[in-house]
């Protein structure tokens, strides 16, 4: 299973640094190329599980969280603090200066991140344990900056550009998916549904949705957690702490 996935991930960082971006897109960064250390500790410490286990699935790095660690929605301290990885980072060259790469010693906290991890520290306790029931995923590994600094997401990508990109996150969802046979894949939030269910269309796996914890989202701002669990409960998930309904 593990080596499936580090394949997985080997493969979609050759496929996505041999792509192009036209601007506005003025800098790209892969923390599958530059932070590969913590992405393959994460993957190999947690990426083992039961079969069965429900995937959550993010859409790209955060410029404060994956971008810096290398892990999936990574904010620094629920990385280093929760998940016990913490590793040197070897930094792009080309940076924005704007968006330095500084790893681990970055001060800023990743809010979609802080969220995300958090919830999973406060509802399951030690990472293991949420681990054990779930695994998180991003399915496009990429980073795009205007000359700005200003993040420019997957889906305002020009077709020609996405069409590129979302054939080798495909691929690598699909291999990913294979590898961790689970029984259910969550979107976090509307476009990594979308490309699930695209992607995975053939497997049969269930696909849902989740609200995204970003800031910029009014609905996650008012209760983020509280909105993903009812949503995740809605799902099917049963959650620690809460007491299995009677058949």
């Amino acid at each position: 299973m593990v080596d499936e996935l580090i394949g997985a991930a080997t493969e979609l960082r050759t496929a996505v640094d041999a792509l192009r971006f036209a601007p506005p897109v003025a800098h790209v960064y892969d923390p599958l190329a530059y932070a590969w250390a913590p992405h393959e500790r994460y993957l190999r410490r947690f990426g083992a599980g039961p079969r069965g286990r429900i995937v959550l699935l993010g859409m790209n790095p955060g410029p404060f969280g994956m971008t810096q660690t290398g892990v999936p929605f990574g904010e620094v301290a629920s990385v280093r603090d929760w998940m016990g990885i913490e590793e040197r980072i070897a930094a792009p060259t080309a940076q924005h200066p704007r968006r330095p790469i500084l790893g681990f010693a970055h001060p800023r906290s990743e809010v979609s991140g802080a969220r995300l991890w958090g919830w999973a520290r406060d509802r399951f306790g030690a990472a293991e344990s949420f681990f054990s029931r779930l695994f998180v995923l991003n399915y496009c590994p990429l980073v795009f900056l205007e000359e700005s600094g200003r993040n420019v997401t997957p889906d305002r990508l020009p077709a020609g550009e996405q069409a590129a990109l979302f054939a080798a996150c495909d691929r690598a969802l699909r291999r990913s998916i294979a590898a961790l046979d689970p029984r259910l894949v969550v979107g976090i939030g509307s476009f990594a549904e979308g490309r699930a269910r695209g992607a995975l269309a053939e497997t049969g796996v269930p696909i849902g949705r989740i609200l995204h914890p970003s800031p910029a989202s009014p609905a996650a701002n008012r209760g983020w957690a509280a909105a993903a669990e009812a949503e995740l409960r809605a799902l099917g998930v049963d959650l620690p702490g809460e007491a299995t309904p009677s058949p």
